[in-house]
């Protein structure tokens, strides 16, 4: 098991590339879509947040990442001595009428194998994919976590329609609207999800990259009145059962599993580590559950961080944990200060649960 981070496009720098590495990470997790582009209200200081104007414009949908700038980062971050063991997200101006099942999904499954392809020339082995019309949307930031930091939670229901022009909480162009986004039911989406992996796993199986799926967040059966996959954890099994191929896994976001209103979450982490189907680890807290959860620090939220890892160690989960959110400390680099303690609590996890297998093995 390999600690890691998550950096935004606007990250990947040395400096933060020196952060990670200080922190003791030897993996990034890098998004690449530009979350914060026009973003008005979403700004780039921590998670995007937005309202319900989205996040912000997607990209360029005749520019698709290049292999060259792939490879790039690659080295960069590499003479820091980090590996990137994944990118999260697609561009939704790269795949949009996959999601929607419009006119231009054949040219959209191959801006994705292009992708796809790229990605493994330049050695960067799993592809976090949220295959969601809505995106993550509905949530709101306030001072919830000890001692009054900033995080994220969730105050109720949000079923707004999604204008025509927005997927996945982004715009694709410079205005939304008139019209709303089509209509969509639960099996229709399904059928959508299994038409990608069918055409998208052989070629990423051929290029050495695996597909990581995270649940819903927020993980409600709908969102701005649009349906959800991965709302209950016990739907992840349906995920894989799609597809036996070894490319089909799971990008396990462990606060958006807390926050289902099912299940036991240590139950289903063991099921599917057992079936090493966890590509990578969102490692995040939170308390309650939706439609009312709030995100927290990492030692302080309804689940037991360490029983996780202790999980993970025993099935032999070789892959990386990210705190992919932590609450804005109180200080001049809020982010940075956030993130640092998340990071240090997870190393310190990781080497308790390493020193306890060897007490247990002399």
């Amino acid at each position: 098991m390999k600690l890691g981070l998550g950096l935004y496009r606007h990250q990947l720098d040395d400096d933060h590339f020196r952060f990670a590495a200080q922190a003791g990470c030897e993996a990034l997790v890098i998004h690449l879509v530009d979350y914060f582009n026009q973003g008005g209200v979403n700004t780039a200081k921590d998670q995007p947040t937005g309202d319900l104007a989205g996040w912000g414009r997607a990209g360029d949908p005749d520019k698709l990442w290049e292999e060259d700038y792939l490879r790039d980062v690659v080295k960069r971050a590499g003479a820091h001595g980090l590996k990137i063991a994944a990118i999260e997200n697609f561009d939704p101006a790269h795949w949009s009428d996959v999601l929607l099942d419009g006119p231009r999904k054949a040219q959209h499954l191959e801006n994705v194998k292009t992708i796809i392809r790229r990605m493994g020339a330049a050695g960067i082995p799993c592809m976090g994919y949220n295959f969601s019309l809505a995106g993550v949307a509905g949530r709101v930031r306030g001072t919830f976590a000890r001692g009054g930091a900033e995080a994220v939670g969730m105050d109720g229901p949000v079923d707004d329609p999604v204008p025509e022009g927005m997927v996945w909480n982004m715009r694709l162009g410079e205005r939304v609207g008139p019209g709303l986004m089509p209509p969509c039911t639960p099996g229709e989406l399904w059928r959508r999800l299994e038409d990608f992996l069918h055409a998208v796993l052989p070629v990423a199986e051929a290029s050495g990259v695996v597909l990581a799926a995270p649940p819903d967040d927020p993980p409600m059966p709908t969102i701005r009145s649009t349906p959800r996959l991965v709302y209950q954890p016990q739907l992840y099994q349906k995920l894989i059962d799609l597809s036996p191929s070894p490319a089909n896994r799971l990008e396990y976001c462990l606060g958006s599993l807390a926050e289902m209103t099912e299940g036991d979450l240590y139950a289903h982490t063991e099921n599917y580590a057992r079936q090493g189907r966890i590509g990578y680890v969102h490692f995040r807290n939170v308390t309650g559950k939706v439609p009312t959860y709030k995100e927290t620090f990492v030692d302080d939220g309804d689940i037991d961080m360490l029983r996780i890892v202790r999980i993970l160690h025993r099935n032999n989960f070789q892959g990386v944990i990210i705190p992919d959110h932590a609450p804005q400390m109180t200080c001049a680099a809020p982010w940075h200060a956030g993130m640092a303690f998340a990071l240090g609590y997870m190393r310190a996890a990781l080497q308790t649960v390493a020193k306890e297998t060897v007490s247990t093995t002399t």
